[in-house]
């Protein structure tokens, strides 16, 4: 364990109520929660853990309590709602440590299922995620109002979350219940003394990026500036917050429709989508430096086609560079003389070309395609990513000093030192890149590249295909478009259109001549492959634009079978998040013939947040997307190894928004940890004599405490107190923080299963409460219908209260998208025809939780107290099938009754009428003409009734 871990842990158990921890990313939290438990002893009493959101987190604290004391027994299981009540009491009282989900301890301790007093303290790991209503702070105010010994402590490594909105340190701490903030930045004296006594060896590395990412880059920062000026011209946002660097990160979204959510109702089409092209800007930067050339080509294709018709980015002036040079990053459209397409004469511009399709000639083998008779060619250019050659080097480096170094290590190993083990760790971003970079470095760059290629062009004869077979009259905008050109002059758009063509032809010829050969090279059908190997084997010349041309010819049709046979063998045995390549094998190196050795590699994903670097123990750390996180867990790796050689390499792409991204990370949370300070500095957390922090409510919490005093203040004791509200609230409701909410507006919970409504307020009130996520995906699948059914059948007063959050808007959608129409798609005309299909049905809007506590507590004014026993039992069948407490079963067959209302000339107004007049069905078949139209109100509703019963059944001849 690190030292600074030490300290934290001393600073916590200094206060016995606890406290809130806030660590820099990547300073193992996991590692610091796991050496606090080892602390924990029978004796305290039991710990809860509360769940954390990600298992990730869960997982590690348990493989560091394993790794750090083996003989550790007190291995932290989970309590789920699989296990009984009884049982789960016990383990309550036993004294052991329990990860718990939140909903399950809240549901048992508003039920008094849990021995509070037994309970030492709870551990809370997603301090940032929390707020005032949040199921956590429902918990942490009834363990504090039952048990005021025990300690809540609280921890969070995502110190720009606690900054987010105002004094939410502050808040956060007041709702936990706890005195004591704790900030560990990364500056932070201990930290940075023991992070920098012995770092590990570190390689910067640089890599330049081609001319055409450079352009991309560009173009797209460009394209990013502009839509921020727009946003800014709509004078709804703080302008502070719209810069391109804020604009990098994931938390620039939330911080935009935090502000716009409350009048989202009210802002312009434009507006809107402006958002929505900032993610889609933010993404293009990233995926520029994380995908290969054809891929990133793809991605933007699709955007070419689903965001052509909306997209504001589209038509920004130097949008067209984005698409242009993702284009020739992959192929160039030229005649065979070698002439560029722009160059075409003006009077050939209009000439039919004819297509050769399916025929083997439309593929060349100088490594271009021919797409017509007039010599227009495809000239592959497939742009190696420059990171790839870069990162062979270094692996090629990395073996050529262990072979040097090989007879040190003899005599290091003699003496019983740490050495070397062998094991190369690379980090990349995504599995996907892991599986890339893999294959890069098994096969090679070009095979990659033209594997790539291979499948865009399969594709676009796919979507050609799909196309034709729908018989469309004409390509849907956008189809087919890959050099990104935007509106322009009328003078020059049938030019515009006819390169277009060409290029879109080439590429359709390109793609049936591989089709071709792969039908005609295999007699077998073409299978999905899923580790992105290409099955044709024809003559292939791929080449970089500034390199020369290699011919892989050879390879493809003497070795790729034999290398994608074993490549994936090894992929189906070896674990996802792992990528392992051994020494290069003879097919390897026969595809590299200049190839150097290469040591054993470990390929890691980022984002499956691993403790990779405590079960590897590499020697040798090789970051290819460079993440602030990553870089202290290995600082801290080298902390608590320091007899350990580490040599951490860098790859970042020169003067690229990865670097400007990871700097302004690094920026951002130390204007974090000081905003953090500067409230820690003038904070002020209420407390009580006894030193215990009082919480948000203070008022209502000391109201409870003194209602036995007050009670001798009321006319000697003969007044009655006001009897205590209690409301009845779903098992499932518990995941809303609406019960939190009632909680703290004084009225009781009794958590139950109720098999009809959400909340029942009294013994004729029944509600069914909608967010407005859930109110759609209801009225999609049509459950709402049967819902609202049974609360009609067995309550007096049904109720659907449709809650809008706080901090949106409250309105589904503005006044000039209703229609007067009632159309099948628009929620307006879904929620009329529901009220007029159940003219009982009361509808309550709520503007927010708060609202709701507000409404419900009038609701319940002059009402009876609801009966939790009878509530259970309402739409419940008995053993022998018999519904209790049904009120139409009581009176009427149901049935019958459902079966009447659908026969012609029967009505809402008049079905109750018929149902008084005849006792059933078969009586009302008899009834004669005059008898039917006096019960249902005339001649006409009664001939169409009748006509319909004494019509023939057709038989067949």
């Amino acid at each position: 364990m690190v030292q600074f871990h030490e300290h934290v842990i001393t600073e916590l158990l200094e206060d016995i109520n606890g406290g809130l921890v806030v660590l820099s990313s990547g300073l193992s939290l996991s590692k610091l929660v796991s050496s606090l438990l080892l602390l924990h002893t029978h004796s305290e009493g039991t710990l809860l853990i509360l769940s954390p959101s990600s298992a990730t987190l869960r997982s590690r604290i348990i493989f560091n309590l394993k790794t750090l004391n083996p003989q550790f027994t007190q291995i932290p299981s989970e309590i789920t709602a699989e296990l009984p009540a009884h049982h789960r009491h016990s383990l309550y009282s036993s004294g052991n440590i329990f990860f718990i989900t939140p909903r399950i301890l809240i549901v048992d301790l508003l039920t008094n299922k849990i021995p509070t007093s037994m309970i030492s303290g709870i551990i809370i790991l997603n301090a940032h995620s929390l707020s005032e209503t949040s199921t956590e702070a429902f918990i942490i105010r009834i363990y504090r109002s039952l048990n005021r010994g025990g300690y809540v402590r609280a921890f969070s490594d995502n110190p720009h979350a606690m900054v987010s909105g105002f004094a939410k340190a502050e808040r956060t701490m007041k709702f936990l219940h706890v005195r004591r903030l704790h900030l560990w930045p990364r500056f932070q004296v201990y930290v940075s003394q023991e992070l920098e006594r012995d770092p590990p060896e570190v390689v910067d590395i640089r890599v330049p990026m081609s001319r055409y990412m450079v352009g991309i880059q560009k173009a797209i920062v460009e394209v990013m500036d502009a839509c921020l000026k727009e946003m800014r011209k709509t004078n709804k946002v703080d302008v502070e917050d719209l810069t391109v660097e804020n604009g990098l990160f994931k938390s620039f979204d939330e911080i935009v429709r935090r502000q716009l959510d409350p009048i989202w109702h009210t802002l312009g089409k434009k507006t809107k989508q402006l958002v929505s092209d900032l993610k889609t800007l933010r993404k293009l930067l990233d995926y520029l430096v994380r995908y290969d050339a054809v891929t990133y080509l793809k991605y933007l294709d699709t955007l070419r086609v689903s965001e052509s018709f909306r997209s504001v980015w589209l038509f920004a002036e130097a949008s067209y560079k984005v698409f242009d040079f993702a284009k020739k990053r992959v192929y160039h459209l030229v005649r065979s003389d070698g002439t560029k397409v722009s160059e075409v004469n003006k009077s050939a511009k209009n000439k039919k070309r004819k297509v050769k399709e399916d025929n083997k000639d439309s593929e060349e083998d100088d490594g271009t395609y021919s797409s017509s008779n007039a010599g227009l060619v495809l000239e592959e250019v497939l742009e190696e990513a420059p990171k790839w050659k870069v990162l062979r080097e270094i692996l090629e480096e990395i073996e050529e000093e262990r072979q040097k170094q090989g007879g040190l290590t003899e005599e290091l190993l003699a003496e019983g030192k740490d050495t070397d083990n062998g094991i190369v760790l690379v980090a990349c971003k995504d599995e996907r890149s892991c599986l890339q970079i893999e294959e890069c470095i098994f096969k090679s760059p070009q095979k990659v590249m033209s594997e790539e290629w291979k499948k865009y062009l399969l594709s676009k004869v796919q979507l050609r295909d799909i196309v034709h077979k729908k018989k469309k009259p004409k390509d849907p905008k956008g189809f087919g478009i890959l050099d990104g050109v935007t509106p322009i002059a009328p003078a020059q758009n049938a030019e515009t259109s006819s390169i277009s063509k060409q290029e879109h032809d080439a590429l359709l010829a390109a793609a049936s001549g591989l089709r071709s050969l792969a039908e005609n090279d295999f007699e077998d059908p073409p299978q999905p492959d899923l580790d992105g190997r290409g099955r044709g084997k024809g003559k292939r010349k791929v080449g970089n634009k500034k390199g020369p041309i290699i011919n892989d010819v050879s390879e493809v049709q003497s070795g790729s079978r034999e290398a994608s046979t074993s490549y994936k063998a090894e992929t189906s045995v070896d674990n996802m998040v792992l990528r392992k390549h051994k020494n290069p094998d003879t097919t390897t190196a026969n595809a590299n013939a200049n190839a150097k050795p290469l040591p054993p590699v470990q390929f890691y994903a980022l984002e499956s947040d691993q403790p990779i670097l405590d079960i590897l123990k590499p020697s040798i750390v090789i970051v290819y997307h460079p993440d602030v996180a990553f870089v202290r867990e290995i600082e801290v790796y080298k902390a608590e190894n320091p007899s350990k050689k580490l040599k951490v390499y860098f790859l970042f792409y020169e003067d690229s928004t990865e670097v400007q991204k990871f700097e302004a990370s690094i920026r951002r949370e130390n204007g974090a940890f000081e905003s953090l300070i500067r409230q820690k500095s003038m904070m002020m957390i209420p407390v009580d004599q006894g030193g215990h922090c009082l919480g948000m409510n203070s008022t209502f919490e000391s109201d409870l405490s003194t209602s036995q005093n007050s009670m001798t203040r009321r006319a000697g004791g003969r007044k009655e107190v006001d009897k205590e509200m209690q409301v009845i609230v779903d098992m499932r409701e518990f995941m809303s923080s609406l019960p939190n909410v009632l909680h703290q507006k004084g009225m009781r919970i009794i958590p139950v299963t109720l098999e009809v409504g959400d909340y029942i307020l009294s013994p004729l009130i029944c509600v069914e409460r909608k967010s407005i996520q859930d109110l759609f995906m209801s009225f999609t699948s049509g459950r709402l219908y049967h819902q609202v059914e049974t609360m009609v059948r067995y309550y007096r007063i049904p109720v659907l209260l449709i809650e809008f959050s706080q901090d949106k808007s409250f309105s589904f959608q503005s006044a000039s998208d209703i229609g007067d129409d009632v159309t099948p798609n628009n929620i307006i005309s879904k929620l009329s025809l529901l009220a007029l299909h159940f003219p009982r049905l009361r509808i309550i809007w709520s503007r927010s939780l708060h609202a709701t506590a507000e409404i419900f507590a009038a609701l319940k004014a002059n009402q009876d107290e609801p009966d939790e026993t009878k509530a259970m039992r309402v739409g419940v069948p008995s053993e022998e099938g018999i519904v209790e407490n049904d009120v139409r079963a009581e009176n009427y067959n149901t049935s019958a009754v459902e079966f009447l209302r659908r026969l012609p000339g029967v009505t809402d107004s008049n079905y109750r009428t018929i149902m008084d007049g005849c006792k059933s069905l078969a009586e009302l078949a008899l009834l004669p003409l005059e008898k039917l139209a006096e019960l249902m109100g005339g001649h006409k509703a009664a001939r169409t009734l009748r006509e319909f019963l004494d019509a023939k059944y057709p038989t067949l001849l």
